[in-house]
Formats: structure tokens, sequence, C-alpha cells
């Protein structure tokens, strides 16, 4: 039954997060349009069937058994009820069509407004309680690169140091790989080899092929030193010492753990290790354990070799930390749509539903705890913000053109047309649904 509770944890875990985000940008719609005097009839998180509400004043607040979304029903407004009995009678001054079109615009756009507000505040609360680790890209003195990788196809060698992407030398490692510079409509990375500077370009396909066969990880940057040796094990029966420097098993130059860790598991003998210890070479023979395959070594800690800092932030610095990092999110995202509907990445492959937002913040929390649970989150408003605002008719995005095309033309839509634009928008909107959460299906059956 273990598969049982984790499917369990999975759907609680997400169920929290879209709770909050649902909550958040109804409150948006909610508070605008009760600062300029509109009626709010309910205030549902989720929807139908109800599972329990209560009034208070002229709202009915409910929580429903749908946790897939929510809803404000605000008096003279077509919105996903598609009541139109307020169209029988005059407009009253508590309802939506009789305010002003930039009142209603505010409304539309406030719950957006609020998504996007919750993410700085997520990023703000992140930087002030966790600070950041920073990993210096100069303390990194080349990569290791297989020539079977990816890496490796688009032009990168082992030894390559990057410097930089699209232009902009980047002194912090994360940000050579951050959502921003990974869409951006060209990447190309600033690369030193040997003492010369080069760039390289990557495909149209870069983003779907690292989502298959990944990119760099810091782990390719551990050179070969010993940071462990373990006790009764073949490394100190041989007289290995932390700290040691392995140049080369038997004939094999190695200069990265990746290599000295593959070198190691294929030798089938006795191996020499020639390694630097204070200066001076030295051969050693090992003999690896027959039962493990492994000689009882393990890399060093980052902090040995890398220059890493630990970022603290003030008031002040965290606030700017709010903005900076859901400003990188949505340019990422944008870039990713827009790679998205140009056909440069797979729809199949990178366009997710519930299935895969429901995985995708299970394992963000599982790797990193609540603070991976709040990463996502803090992504997850900033998408729900920008898919809302898409103009389709039943989104945030449709009503927002409506009430475009009325402030223009001096004249509302009929409301035959909007009734029957906000139809084929839900029917748009129900196919895609079921579509993606089909794709996300097949996609996890697949592995």
């Amino acid at each position: 039954m273990e598969w049982f509770t984790d499917i369990l944890i999975t759907i609680a875990v997400f169920a929290a997060a879209l709770l909050i985000l649902v909550f958040v940008h109804e409150l948006g719609h909610f508070l605008a349009a009760k600062a300029f005097r509109m009626r709010v009839d309910r205030f549902s998180i989720g929807f139908p069937p109800k599972v329990f509400g209560f009034t208070r004043g002229e709202t009915e607040y409910t929580l429903g058994a749908t946790p897939l979304g929510g809803y404000v029903k605000i008096a003279g407004m077509v919105d996903e009820s598609m009541d139109t009995d307020f169209a029988e009678s005059e407009p009253q001054p508590w309802e939506y069509r009789s305010k002003p079109v930039w009142q209603r615009m505010v409304v539309i756009t406030a719950g957006v407004v609020l998504n996007m507000v919750l993410a700085v505040i997520i990023y703000f609360g992140m930087a002030l309680s966790y600070g950041d680790t920073v990993i210096r890209t100069d303390s990194i003195q080349g990569f290791y690169v297989d020539e079977t990788s990816y890496a490796h196809e688009i032009g990168f060698r082992t030894g390559d140091r990057i410097l930089g992407v699209n232009g902009e030398e980047k002194p912090n490692f994360s940000d050579l790989f951050s959502p921003t510079a990974l869409t951006a409509s060209q990447v190309v990375y600033m690369v030193e080899r040997n003492g010369e500077l080069l760039e390289i370009a990557t495909p149209d396909d870069f983003l779907d092929r690292i989502g298959e066969d990944g990119f760099f990880e810091i782990s390719q940057a551990i050179p070969s030193w010993i940071g462990v040796v373990a006790e009764g094990t073949p490394a100190e029966s041989a007289g290995l010492l932390p700290g040691d420097r392995v140049k080369a098993i038997d004939d094999t130059p190695v200069t990265y753990w990746i290599q000295l860790s593959e070198t190691i598991k294929q030798s089938d003998g006795p191996m020499d290790l020639t390694v630097e210890r204070a200066g001076e070479l030295l051969t050693i023979r090992v003999e690896k354990n027959p039962e493990t395959g492994q000689i009882g070594i393990n890399f060093p800690s980052v902090e040995e070799f890398l220059t890493v800092d630990q970022v603290e932030f003030g008031f002040a610095g965290a606030v700017v930390q709010g903005f900076q990092g859901t400003s990188d999110t949505f340019n990422g995202i944008i870039g990713g749509l827009a790679k998205l509907f140009s056909g440069s990445i797979s729809v199949r492959e990178n366009l997710g539903g519930p299935v895969a937002i429901a995985s995708l913040t299970r394992q963000a929390t599982d790797s990193a705890g609540l603070q991976g649970f709040w990463s996502i989150t803090a992504f997850l408003s900033i998408t729900l913000a920008i898919m809302n605002m898409l103009p389709i008719p039943g989104l945030d995005g449709g009503h927002f053109v409506f009430l475009l095309y009325e402030a223009i033309t001096r004249r509302e839509p009929s409301l035959k047309t909007r009734m029957t634009l906000q139809q084929i928008g839900f029917f748009i909107l129900i196919s895609l649904f079921v579509l993606i959460t089909f794709n996300d299906i097949l996609r996890a059956i697949s592995g």
C-alpha cells in the first residue's frame, strides 16, 4: 500500500498549494469588488458540489469538493455560472455592470495582480529566512563533459569554463541556468577553453534535449581529489589519504571525480593510481573490494574546492530579492511559452496539467522541504497569473478583452455575443484540460 500512501501525500501537497493560489486569486477579485461597492453574492474556493459554507452579510462563503479553481460571483456580471437573470432588470448601483469600465478592469485584473504580489511575498520571505547559497563561477576551474552527452554534442568539451550566457558574465553559477537565461530566444554561452574565449550557441530544441538528457551540474566540476578514505577499505590499506589528488589510473589520465569513479568502476584488476601528495607524485597500487566493486574513497565537499558564499539578506535586500525572483520567473515562463507557441520546443513534453503539476510540487517538497514547497508555489502563482490573462473567454483575459472593446468603442458587446463567446471559451478550456491531463497520464505511464 506504499504506492497508495505516496499518491495521497502527493494529492495533499498539491491541494495545499492549489488552495493557497486559488484563495489569493479570488481574494483579489473579492477585495476589488468590495472596494468599488459591488455586491458579492458568493466567494467560493473549489467548484460544486459544496462541502460546507456560511453566509456573512450579503456574501455566501463556500468550499467546493472540486479543488481545481474557484470563483467570486459578483452581482450583474456574466461569469462562470452563466447566470443572466439580472439582464431582465435595470442596472443597480451595486452591480458590476453599472460601474465605470476602469473599475471593472481593476476588478478583473485584481486576481492576477494578487497572484503576482503573492510571488513577491514568497520570494521575499524565502530570502529573509534562508538567504542564498552562491557558488562563485570564477572558482570553477572547468567541467567534465562526457563524449556521449548532449553538452558535448553542441560543442562543450572537458575542461571548459563557462563564464556567462547571452552576452553577460554571471558571477553566480546558478544564474548560468536560470529560467530567464534558458528561455531566451537564442541561448549562447561564453566559454573559456585553453585560454581562448569562445561562444557556443544552442540549437532550437535545446530546452527539450536538456529536459531529456540533462545539462551541466556542479558534480561535473568536482576534481579528482580524495575527500574521504573509509576505514577498513582497500584504499586505507593501500595508503591513500584524504587530500590526495589522483592524476591517473594505470595509463588513463583523470582530472575530474566522474572520470576517477568511472575508471575505477571499469577496471577488472589491481590499479596503479598516480597520486599527487604535497607536491610529489606517488604510485599506489589498489585492489577493488570484490563484493562492492569499490576501493573506499569519496569526493570532497564542494566548499573544499569552490568558493561558496552564504548570503544573508536584511529587510531591504529581501524586498529586492522578492521582486527579482518574481521578475526572473515571469520572464522565464513568458520565454518558455513563446518557444512553445513558436514550435521551438515540444508541446507534448513541456505542457503540463494537474497530474504533472502535482508531481512537480511533491518533488520540490521532497527535495527541499518547506523551502521547495514555497518555491514551487511562487512559480505556480506566477504561472496562474499569466495563464489567466490569456485572451480566452472564460478567463480573466477574456473578460478584459470585452472591457477593452467597450472602452475603445464606447459600447458594450451584446449579452448574446458575450454568452456565446463565453460558452466557446469554456469548451476550449475543458478540451485543453482533458487533453493536457491525458498527456500527463501518458507521460507518467511511459516514465
